[in-house]
């Protein structure tokens, strides 16, 4: 959702060394963005020595750039100290946890509500940047593509075959998540609709149980790819599904970035500001709790079981069209 910024800055400033500071494996994201001259990745680190390390690296690396511009996209505290600690000259951000005087262009968050591209698009007014119309967008190599078709060649898929990408996990708690048992009854349709689909399912370490256990009932036409792709294979992968069945999710702007056709599920959080960006397809159920952004719900999940298995199912229909059935 980031990297319309960095466009614009390259449109405005054609000859700029542009640098784009990023944790890893985050950082992996950007490989290859055409505005961009180099990616700077650093460990986040664990424990508060950790930390300190990080920091001191990122501030050593500013003095050594002597950098005239620094665009926080991050609100945190530690960011804006190390731009100030760096000596970067002007330093743009976002007013709030007490960074504000750390800043020499603090901005203002806007009143209503917005989605996150907009969001990081105010940050370059100052600059006199208006909100321009730039899409999120990542970068692929051939290779990568082909090599996304050898992962699944290993488990017999053909590169004609089409593909159903199903992410059913999500970062920052289980209210995110749609039930487990409902994407296991809507791949359970799609396999018995479609004979020559094949179902691929995604996901991280931290939500390779909760994948396991929904591949676990199909013993063909389902992969389980949970944990075992690095951030580039999973682009790849991403890119070459038909279909992408998702939560609110990094993968889900990855599939979106990269113009894959998608339904997004939403429960706990608000499609307006981190919803799709390119792509309205979205199911949601109006509750008068939604959106809380809590992890975990605190009494009945009534914005997710909302959301019922043929209503998913009709609208893959849709996004599949006739083609799935030939």
């Amino acid at each position: 959702m980031a990297t319309p910024v960095l466009e614009d800055l390259r449109k405005t400033y054609p000859s700029a060394q542009i640098t784009a500071m990023c944790r890893t494996p985050l950082s992996e994201l950007l490989k290859y963005n055409p505005y961009v001259d180099e990616i700077y990745a650093f460990e986040r680190g664990r424990g508060i020595f950790s930390r300190r390390d990080s920091q001191r690296n990122v501030v050593r690396k500013l003095h050594t750039g002597a950098f005239d511009l620094g665009v926080l996209l991050t609100n945190s505290l530690s960011s804006a100290w190390c731009l100030w600690q760096g000596n970067v000259q002007f330093r743009i951000g976002y007013r709030g946890d007490g960074r504000t005087s750390l800043l020499t262009h603090p901005v203002s968050f806007c009143e209503q509500e917005e989605h996150q591209v907009v969001i990081y698009k105010r940050l370059l007014e100052p600059l006199g940047i208006a909100i321009s119309d730039t899409k999120p967008s990542l970068q692929l190599l051939g290779e990568e593509i082909r090599s996304a078709y050898e992962i699944l060649g290993r488990y017999g898929i053909e590169e004609d075959q089409m593909v159903i990408g199903v992410n059913p996990g999500a970062a920052y708690g289980s209210a995110k998540c749609w039930l487990p048992e409902r994407f296991q009854e809507v791949i359970h349709s799609l396999l018995e609709g479609y004979p020559h689909v094949v179902v691929v399912l995604f996901g991280d370490q931290a939500t390779a149980e909760v994948v396991g256990v929904i591949a676990k009932k199909f013993p063909t036409r389902v992969i389980n790819l949970a944990g075992q792709t690095n951030l580039r294979e999973l682009m790849a992968l991403c890119k070459i599904c038909h279909v992408f069945l998702t939560n609110d999710s990094g993968p889900m702007h990855i599939a979106d970035a990269l113009g894959t056709p998608l339904l997004a599920l939403f429960g706990s959080t608000n499609p307006i500001t981190t919803g799709p960006y390119l792509q309205k397809n979205i199911l949601r159920k109006e509750v008068e709790c939604s959106p809380c952004y809590k992890r975990v719900c605190p009494i009945d999940f009534r914005c997710m079981k909302g959301i019922e298995v043929k209503q998913v199912y009709d609208r893959l229909v849709e996004l599949l069209g006739v083609d799935a059935h030939v």
